[in-house]
């Protein structure tokens, strides 16, 4: 009885653990990815300032997955109903891999539109590789022009690296982002929306917002209301499409995840569609929740499959998704804007929570050194290696699950909800303004003033740029 995960980030993992942990000793598991490693991916902006931060949110799969087989390689097409994917391995060998039961967990691609040269002349962010390659176009370009099409979440969180690195290291990069939309994060809540739109503008990051990018060439991209913007740092988060695999397309489920008796599609790679009609957003909380309802579906079906070999073990319970959004955050440069509940936050509480996200996030699959060097990047703390007994923990089967960082998301949320209903119930509640006053981050702020004084009496009188 073989059981294969197409793809291994946030819902593969998930599924591919929970299946490692649960699934009967006969289980023949195959995960199926790419790369051989996983990517921390909401993390991986931070790569474009910090190179170095590569290897802290790589994961090599053979760390994280104990029981399973890896098999490197891209998947080219998925037959659902029969039970069949075709693999092409790196050195162009085709192969066929049936399967009893799958989980397609592709992920999601950049999406294009067929805007003329924008995929010729623009880097998307989905890998380590796509980061690099957009931090040596930034130092190459000092002086120069960063064009980030698309103003979602990733969109900002690029463009706040770039204003950050450009100030770290003397470049003097224009940095703008360009959003078809009428405001940057267009989806979210107007109070979390426009606190993002703080936070760029007091980086000096230029937002366009109501107009689109229409084409672009190797030095300017074109808008749809007749500009030109020069570039020489040219990024694109402007959309996602399906995987490769299965055609480009999303397929559209229910909250079963089903696309056929024996496969089920997680995460960013199908647009799921709860009870209520709603279609779940794109996000790593919401993959590692699918995630966590697929490998129950699956592994009822293998229970299912077993009894009527003549085991009469205990079934799986039934498993549906339906959508819990805890809440949101994004990282700009070294700012953050975080929406817990319907209560938004800026400065330090907003920057703890995106460190305990992703850090949580290693921990639950074992990666406890990598989680504490994380969050001592972002807050200047000691690695791990510098902490006594830390460097000793072990870091390969530590009795975690990936589903736990959304569960922590949502206590979190419960005392969202809680600070919104003492303020004003049933609205969003922006703290941002008060919680900006202790944010050293933040340009213009009393405690960015004051950091600055301690740090250099004359930087203020001088009229210098210290501390953005």
């Amino acid at each position: 009885m073989r059981a294969v995960v197409f793809g291994a980030g946030y819902a593969g993992l998930t599924v591919a653990r929970r299946l490692e942990r649960r699934g009967p000793d006969e289980l023949d598991l195959v995960v199926v990815d790419q790369s051989n490693t996983h990517l921390v991916q909401h993390e991986l902006h931070r790569v474009v300032r910090r190179p170095e931060l590569a290897e802290t949110i790589s994961l090599p799969l053979d760390g994280v997955l104990t029981d399973a087989t890896v098999r490197q390689a891209r998947v080219t097409s998925v037959d659902a109903d029969a039970g069949v994917a075709t693999l092409l391995a790196a050195d162009g060998t085709e192969t066929e891999l049936e399967y009893d039961f799958g989980a397609v967990c592709l992920g999601a691609e950049t999406a294009f539109y067929d805007l003329p040269g924008v995929e010729d002349h623009a880097t998307p962010l989905k890998s380590i590789a796509d980061a690099r390659a957009i931090h040596r176009d930034a130092m190459a370009a000092s002086g120069g022009n960063a064009v980030v099409g698309g103003g979602g979440l990733a969109g900002v969180q690029v463009a706040g690296e770039l204003a950050a690195l450009s100030a770290a290291e003397g470049l003097d990069l224009d940095v703008t982002v360009v959003e078809r939309n009428d405001e940057v994060a267009p989806g979210f809540d107007p109070a979390f929306r426009s606190a993002v739109r703080r936070e760029l503008d007091a980086r000096d990051v230029t937002v366009e917002t109501g107009v689109a990018v229409e084409s672009a060439d190797d030095g300017a991209v074109q808008l749809g209301d007749g500009r030109s913007l020069s570039h020489d740092v040219f990024v694109w988060t402007g959309g996602i499409r399906g995987p490769a695999a299965l055609g480009g397309d999303r397929p559209r489920v229910g909250p079963d995840l089903r696309v056929s008796e024996s496969t089920v599609v997680v995460g960013d790679a199908g647009t799921v569609v709860g009870a209520d009609g709603a279609v779940a957003p794109a996000s790593a909380q919401t993959a590692v929740r699918q995630g966590a309802v697929a490998a129950t579906a699956l592994l009822r079906d293998i229970d299912d499959g077993e009894r009527s070999n003549g085991d009469e073990g205990d079934a799986e319970p039934s498993a549906t998704y339906e959508h819990e959004g805890a809440g949101w955050v994004v990282s700009v440069g070294d700012g953050a804007v975080a929406q817990v509940g319907p209560v938004v936050l800026s400065g330090e509480p907003a920057r703890a929570a995106k460190a305990v996200i992703g850090a949580g996030h290693l921990g639950s699959v074992g990666a406890v050194g990598n989680a504490v060097d994380l969050v001592a990047e972002e807050f200047g703390w000691p690695t791990h290696d510098s902490v006594v007994g830390l460097s000793e923990l072990p870091t390969k089967r530590l009795p975690t699950d990936p589903a736990s960082p959304s569960d922590l998301q949502s206590i979190l949320a419960g005392t969202g909800f809680a600070l919104a209903d003492a303020f004003a119930p049933g609205d969003a509640v922006d703290l941002t303004l008060a919680t900006r006053l202790g944010d050293r981050t933040y340009p213009g702020s009393p405690a960015n003033l004051l950091g600055r004084v301690v740090s250099s009496p004359f930087s203020i009188l001088g009229g210098r740029r210290e501390g953005r």
